[in-house]
């Protein structure tokens, strides 16, 4: 069985299951988002985390989901990795430079 038929059926049986999916939907796209820059720009977490002055773990869990960044380390991230962070009530999202439409 693949995830996503998985993840379907499991929501059609459990509401509870679909209601925590989807309250958890921003961290796993914050999640996702991260580690695309992060591959996108050729960096190991050990290679970005010496670049922001942090330990290889705190990439690691920001990654993982176990903790998100603080807001001035979403700004550090942004600079070296070249995108942008956009927070809001329903979480945070990235927008890479290539997304970018200028003003």
């Amino acid at each position: 069985m693949r995830y996503e038929d998985y993840i379907r059926k499991r929501e059609q049986r459990s509401p509870t299951f679909r209601a925590r999916r989807e309250a958890n939907e921003p961290v796993f796209e914050f999640q996702l988002a991260l580690v695309r820059a992060r591959i996108e720009a050729g960096l190991t977490q050990k290679q970005l985390a010496a670049r922001i002055g942090k330990p290889q773990s705190a990439i690691a869990r920001w990654e993982n989901g176990t903790n998100i960044p603080k807001l001035e380390t979403l700004q550090q991230l942004a600079e070296v990795l070249g995108i942008t962070f956009r927070v809001s009530e329903s979480g945070i999202t990235v927008e890479s430079s290539a997304d970018r439409v200028p003003a």
